[in-house]
This record gives C-alpha cells, sequence and structure tokens, in this order.
C-alpha cells in the first residue's frame, strides 16, 4: 500500500498515511480531532548511495566519470 503526505490547510502541519491507491484523495481526518482539514502533497526524496565517491547523494546515468553500465569510465569497451 502506498504512502502519502497530507499537508494541514490551517498550520501547514505534514502527516503520512498508508492508503490504498483509490483512497488517495479521500478526506483525512485529523488525527487530533481538532477539525483540520489536510490535502495531498507530492511527496519527495533522496536517495543516498555508497557507490559515488563523495558517498553523497546519486544522480545516476552515469555522470561522475562512470559508465552507464556501471564499471569506471577507463574500464569499459563501450567508450
Amino acid at each position: 500500500m502506498p504512502l502519502y503526505e497530507y499537508v494541514c490547510e490551517q498550520d501547514g502541519s505534514v502527516i503520512e498515511l498508508l492508503r490504498p491507491i483509490d483512497r488517495a484523495d479521500a478526506p483525512v481526518e485529523d488525527p487530533q480531532g481538532r477539525g483540520r482539514t489536510f490535502a495531498r502533497r507530492l511527496s519527495t526524496f533522496a536517495a543516498a548511495s555508497g557507490t559515488s565517491a563523495g558517498g553523497g547523494l546519486s544522480g545516476g546515468g552515469g555522470g561522475g566519470g562512470c559508465c552507464p553500465c556501471g564499471k569506471n569510465a577507463g574500464s569499459c569497451s563501450r567508450r
């Protein structure tokens, strides 16, 4: 089941809910019972990779001198 993020229209607080896809945009009950309304927002995330030289975020797609096949730029026969 997908995880969705909802933002409170009154105070900007964010909650996450596991919901079926067909209920993604259905009204969300205020978990604290204060009558607030929530709207689904697009989730953003970043994936960290231990394979890059800097150990930071990986852009993928062969950037940073590596071939898309996964080998170092100098050891790939595609170049």
